[in-house]
């Protein structure tokens, strides 16, 4: 299906405004009508472009956010699932399995193994580049800047 540049335009802004409306309950309707299309065609088209339903893509972003507070530790697992919308612990964990591929408390365990205090950074973390460039002396740069 092929788009016009001035579709493609309401339906980036449209995923845009889905982004930005965080946790507010955001209704397809007022989306549609702001990006001057009709519920139905909205959704078969942001489907169409993305690959994604818009409610699925909430539901990424909401995943991706839950990722992150995992990965900070500084959670509980049901205090994550609470923070970005869900009500139900187990129907939260069951999505994020399958999602994600592991339990929301294993994710947090792996995670919690590659963030460490940094100075003690794994180097699988670190470019190639940044980790070559530390090695060399400080007369291989001819200024600052270039270093």
């Amino acid at each position: 299906m092929l788009l016009k540049d001035r579709t493609f335009a309401r339906l980036c802004e449209a995923r845009e405004l889905l982004r930005e409306a965080g946790e507010e309950r955001f209704l397809i309707k007022q989306i549609a009508r702001e990006v001057e299309m009709s519920p139905y065609h909205f959704i078969r088209r942001f489907e169409a472009l993305f690959g994604l339903t818009p409610h699925q893509f909430r539901i990424g972003l909401r995943l991706d956010q839950a990722k992150l507070l995992l990965a900070k530790g500084q959670h509980s697992v049901t205090d994550v699932c609470m923070e970005v919308g869900f009500s139900s612990l187990g129907s939260f964990s069951d999505l994020f399995t399958r999602r994600i591929g592991t339990t929301p408390s294993g994710y947090q365990r792996r995670a919690r193994v590659l963030v460490q205090v940094p100075a003690n950074f794994p180097q699988e973390l670190f470019p190639g580049c940044l980790s070559l460039m530390g090695r060399l002396p400080a007369s291989a740069f001819r200024n600052f800047r270039e270093a």
